[in-house]
C-alpha cells in the first residue's frame, strides 16, 4: 500500500498526529507523518540560513520521491502550515498527488509588496536578537502554561498530553526540571518574504487531485478572503468539524480520521 504522509503545521511535530495516525492505522492506512526541518526531532536549518515555504516543499518531495520512487500518486495531508506546504507541493508535482487533505491550510493573510520592506527589516533586526537563537528552559508547569496561552481554544488536559511531544529537556543528561521547545526558536521571527494569496490560489488551480478542506468550525481559523482562496481549486470538497477549533487533530481525532479515511479511500 502507498503510503499517506501527514504534514504537520507551525510549531508542532509529525508526532502529535498520533491519535490520528493510530486510526488510520487500524484501517490499514501505511502512515508516514516526518518532522519538518527545524521541527521536533528534524535537524535545524544551519545558523546563517532560515525557513522558506520552498525549503520545506524542496523537503516534501525529496521525501515522496524516496518513498514512492516510481512516481506514481499518493495522498497527502497537511494542517495549517502544512496544509500550505502540501498545496504548494500539489501545485508545482501535480501528477505526483493522488489525493489532497487540506486542515485550515489556506496560508497566513495576505500581504502587500510595500509590506515587504518592513518585514524584511524586522527579520534582520531579529537576526541578532538572542530569544530567536537560544531557547528559554522552563520547569514543566512553566511549559504548559505557555502551551495554554498559544493555544486558549484548546483545553489544558489536552494540552497536557501533547506536551512531552513538543518539548525536550534543556539538558538531556539532566533530570532537571527543565525544558525547552523543540521547535528552533527562529520559527517565530518575522518571515522576510511576504506571503501572496494570489500566489497560493495559483498553485490551487494547478491540482488535478481530488481536495478535501476540512475546517474547525466557527473557532478554526477563517482568514478574511477564505472564500476567495477555496475557489481556486478545481476539484474541491469541503467538511467542517463543529467546535474543534484551529487543533483539529488535538480536539477531535477520531472524527477527522474518519473523514481523512473517507478521502484516502474514496
Amino acid at each position: 500500500m502507498r503510503p499517506l504522509v501527514l504534514v504537520h503545521g507551525w510549531m508542532d511535530s509529525g508526532a502529535t498526529f498520533d491519535l490520528v495516525a493510530e486510526r488510520l492505522a487500524a484501517a490499514g492506512i501505511h502512515v508516514i507523518a516526518p518532522d519538518m526541518r527545524g521541527y521536533g526531532d528534524s535537524d535545524r536549518a544551519p545558523a546563517g540560513s532560515y525557513y522558506h515555504f520552498p525549503d520545506y516543499v524542496a523537503d516534501l518531495a525529496g521525501l515522496v520521491d524516496q518513498l514512492v520512487p516510481d512516481g506514481a500518486p499518493i495522498t497527502l495531508v497537511g494542517h495549517s502550515m502544512g496544509g500550505t506546504i502540501t498545496t504548494l507541493y500539489a501545485g508545482a508535482r501535480p501528477a505526483r498527488v493522488a489525493r489532497l487533505v487540506n486542515i485550515e491550510g489556506l496560508g497566513p493573510p495576505h500581504s502587500t509588496f510595500p509590506a515587504g520592506a518592513q518585514r524584511l527589516a524586522t527579520w534582520l533586526d531579529q537576526l541578532g536578537d538572542p530569544k530567536f537563537s537560544t531557547s528559554r528552559p522552563s520547569p514543566r508547569e512553566g511549559m504548559l502554561r505557555r502551551l495554554c496561552t498559544g493555544h486558549p481554544g484548546v483545553p489544558s488536559e489536552i494540552l497536557a498530553t501533547r506536551l512531552d511531544q513538543l518539548m525536550i529537556r534543556a539538558d538531556p543528561e539532566s533530570t532537571d526540571d527543565a525544558y525547552v521547545w523543540r521547535a528552533d526558536p527562529r520559527h517565530r521571527m518575522t518571515a522576510p518574504v511576504p506571503y501572496f494569496a494570489e500566489l497560493y490560489k495559483a498553485h490551487a488551480a494547478r491540482i488535478t487531485a481530488p481536495v478535501l478542506f476540512i475546517a474547525g468550525g466557527a473557532t478554526g481559523y477563517h482568514p478574511t478572503d477564505e472564500a476567495d482562496r477555496l475557489t481556486a481549486f478545481r476539484d474541491l470538497r469541503t467538511a467542517s468539524i463543529p467546535d474543534a477549533g484551529h487543533m483539529i487533530h488535538w480536539t477531535h481525532p477520531a472524527e477527522l480520521a474518519e473523514q481523512i479515511l473517507t478521502a484516502a479511500t474514496a
